[in-house]
């Protein structure tokens, strides 16, 4: 037995269908699709498109136990690479690094990176603020258990939402980003003083509310300083908590005098940076 449909009501029924469809495919159009290996997958992210300035990201899912790396790997791994230059109407490329973990690397060491999922914020500037913008990545990276294995992945995306159904993602992402700070600020978490100890060691002063959790990294004026990790000391002086480390893993004919260093301080709800020339 057939039957017959009000016009009106079928109208209705093919616009709620028609509106679902394109909310889809504005989802759909936000994220890149999943570029997936064995034990990991990732894929771009687009923010709400507005003037010159993008905000974008690079989502990486991981399977439990497995881990990828952060910009300074610690005493084993490898960072992340990314290449943007096929990008299209994109000026500039700067990726954003939320705070991150220490784990052990299976081979007595300790290593810095990410467990389960992360995303990397993206600020992306347009050459021109009125024409598309469409980016590709070309990403390269290691995911580790026992054993690391290295993944190669191209992802495209292009910018065209006056609204994003990926803005909150890409916000709560930043939030998770170390916020600048000043060796002295009087924050609950902060860093008090940086000297050095002898010719090859350098203590650190820290406050925090819990030393318990709290994490401190430490990287050189460019890549190839491989500093080691900072390690909290026995007896602190009262208040603080005193971490150290040796000026080891320097490039061939680097001096520390002077040297720009980078400290990234991780505490259970907050993360800062400092930027400091050593003594």
């Amino acid at each position: 037995m057939s039957s017959i449909v009000p016009l009106r009501a079928a109208i209705g029924v093919a616009t709620t269908l028609f509106a679902s469809s394109l909310a889809i495919a504005a989802r759909a159009d936000d994220a890149s699709p999943w570029q997936r290996d064995g034990h990991s997958a990732v894929r771009l992210l687009a923010g709400s498109r507005s003037g010159a300035v993008l905000l974008g990201g690079i989502a990486f899912q991981l399977q439990p136990g497995w881990k990828t790396y952060w910009r300074s790997p610690g005493d084993s791994g490898v960072p992340p690479r990314f290449d943007f230059s096929k990008s299209d109407n994109v000026e500039a490329v700067t990726v954003m690094w939320p705070a991150p973990l220490k784990f052990d690397d299976g081979a007595g060491g300790q290593s810095i990176g990410y467990r389960d999922q992360v995303v990397l914020p993206l600020r992306i500037v347009a050459k021109a603020a009125d024409k598309p913008v469409t980016l590709r990545a070309e990403i390269n990276y290691a995911v580790c258990e026992k054993l690391c294995i290295p993944v190669e992945a191209s992802a495209e995306l292009g910018f065209n939402s006056v609204a994003s159904t990926e803005d909150a993602n890409l916000r709560a992402a930043l939030d998770t980003v170390p916020k600048p700070a000043n060796i002295g600020d009087p924050n609950p978490l902060t860093i008090r003083d940086v000297k050095r100890d002898g010719p090859k060691n350098v203590v650190v002063d820290v406050v925090a509310p819990d030393s318990r959790t709290v994490n401190l990294f430490v990287e050189g004026p460019t890549p190839d300083w491989a500093l080691p990790i900072p390690a909290p000391v026995q007896h602190s002086p009262p208040g603080v908590v005193r971490f150290s480390f040796e000026l080891d893993g320097l490039p061939p004919g680097a001096k520390p005098e002077g040297a720009a260093l980078k400290f990234t301080l991780v505490g259970p709800e907050k993360a800062y940076e400092f930027n400091t020339n050593l003594e």
